[in-house]
């Protein structure tokens, strides 16, 4: 009971800190409605110089999160990207700024358009558990480069990393540029109600509508990076050992706790016990041991825990193969939140893991008969957030991608369309709306202002009241047509 009034009584302070940074910042902005070139640039700067001095800090923390976090796989999916994306809008912001012009019809000149690149106001972003640095980082990078004040609310099954990131950014920025927000699912459900000009969330479907849902109420426009069932299309003749290995990368990435991980295989009838072998090897390959291997990263907490083995035991009882690739023939029950990868084979549509996107290292290996088959399947079901295909068949290539609908794809690799920085990632249907990263980025946290601009000579004047003069006939004539 006492720990509950705790709880509420911090809570209530995070919500009204929440309101207080939001007024600041609102305040701010209107202060200073367009920065400069060189204030961005300043700000993207700083931000570099904290991830660059802090990454032996921010590596330590993401690893107490999830009890083991391979410090590799931070470093490619953490802190890598997040420079990598500063560096790429360092070099590109000038040219994003500068307004683009268009064209205006001989019936309104002389004149000019052009569209203006303006800053939005105040963005707020929601930032999942499964890479709390780099799913905080991206946006804010896009935010802060489109001119932007930034409020973040880290998740609250990430403390070590959102108290890290907090303390960080709070000594490096004004609260009423970027502010990092923690507390628990009460304080994000404030957080997503407060009127942002922008809101990015990342995060699950469910989740999702919700957040929506409360920023319907102020016509927030919002960004939804979710997940789904990502599934990988193993061709009828591509080399078994390079479809198995990249996808064994993706799964066994972060322990598949990952909303672009592949979910489950398209895999034809006839090569699917090719596939079991080749994978086995090469994931055995690249984790000879998994218990105390610091390269295989752990699930996040046990209420994620529970949930994939509940998938294994669903499976099971409904009659699934169950394959777990466990290279060392190691005891993982006791001790540690490490699960081997394990293939299911003989599912059904009513197993749960079929149902659900799985976000762990579960890996359905569902057969196909022919490709049109495999397409159908993955068209029967919402559209993912990405889509895999293994196969160097140009023809068979062209098939995938005219035929089906993801967020993004990755042809003949996995997971590795998120990291270009000249690419958009965003979802399409119940995978998301909405694009980020790089020139994307820019464009989704500015307004695009159309601006139509005359100077003394009016050619408006031909069409003015009274109507019916000759020059009213001539303007419809020549445009009427």
């Amino acid at each position: 009971m006492g720990a509950t009034v705790v709880q509420l009584t911090e809570s209530k302070k995070q919500i009204q800190h929440t309101h207080r940074v939001f007024e600041d910042q609102k305040k701010a902005f209107r202060n200073n409605p367009m920065p400069s070139l060189t204030e961005r640039q300043e700000n993207l700067k700083r931000l570099k110089r904290v991830l660059l001095s802090n990454q032996d800090r921010l590596l330590d923390a993401i690893d107490r999160d999830f009890s083991c976090r391979s410090k590799d796989e931070s470093l490619i999916a953490e802190v890598m990207p997040s420079i990598q994306g500063i560096n790429y809008t360092l070099k590109n912001l000038s040219g994003w700024m500068k307004p683009s012009k268009r064209h205006v019809s001989v019936l309104f000149q002389p004149a000019s358009n052009k569209v203006h690149y303006q800053p939005k106001g105040v963005v707020g972003v929601i930032v999942p558990w499964n890479y709390p640095l780099y799913l905080a980082v991206g946006p804010l990078v896009a935010a802060l480069a489109a001119g932007n004040r930034t409020m973040i609310k880290m998740s609250e099954y990430t403390p070590h990393t959102s108290a890290l990131f907090k303390e960080l950014i709070e000594a490096s920025f004004p609260d009423d540029l970027v502010s990092v927000i923690n507390g628990e699912a009460d304080v994000a459900a404030d957080f997503s109600s407060r009127p942002f000009d922008h809101l990015l969330f990342t995060g699950s479907t469910s989740v999702g509508k919700l957040v929506m849902r409360a920023a319907a109420e102020n016509l927030t426009p919002v960004t939804l990076e979710l997940g789904g069932k990502s599934p990988a299309i193993v061709s009828p003749d591509v080399p078994m050992e390079d479809a198995a290995q990249r996808i064994a990368f993706g799964k066994a990435f972060n322990a598949g706790q990952t909303c672009v991980a592949p979910d489950y295989v398209l895999c034809p009838a006839d090569r699917v016990q090719a596939f079991v072998d080749e994978f086995r090897t090469r994931f055995s390959d690249m984790y000879p041991s998994l218990r105390d291997n610091d390269d295989y990263t752990a699930i996040i907490n046990e209420r994620q825990y529970d949930r994939l083995q509940g998938y294994l035991e669903d499976a099971r009882d409904k009659g699934a193969e169950l394959i777990e690739i466990n290279p060392a023939r190691e005891t993982m029950k006791d001790g540690t939140r490490k699960i081997p990868v394990t293939l299911v084979l003989k599912t059904t549509p009513d197993m749960k893991l079929m149902q659900d996107e799985i976000f762990g290292p579960i890996l359905p290996v569902v057969s196909y008969g022919s490709l049109d088959e495999a397409i159908h399947y993955i068209n029967d079901r919402p559209s993912p957030l990405a889509l895999y295909f293994f196969g160097y068949d140009k023809a068979q290539q062209q098939q995938v991608v005219d035929n089906t609908q993801s967020g993004g794809m990755c042809i003949n690799d996995s997971l590795m369309h998120v990291a270009q920085d000249d690419l958009p990632f965003g979802g399409i249907g119940d995978s998301g709306m909405g694009h980020y990263h790089g020139r994307e980025g820019f464009l989704t946290f500015s307004h695009h202002r159309g601006i139509f601009t005359k100077q003394k000579f009016n050619s408006g004047k031909f069409v003015y009241a009274p109507h019916g003069s000759a020059a009213h006939k001539m303007v419809y004539k020549l445009f009427i047509r």
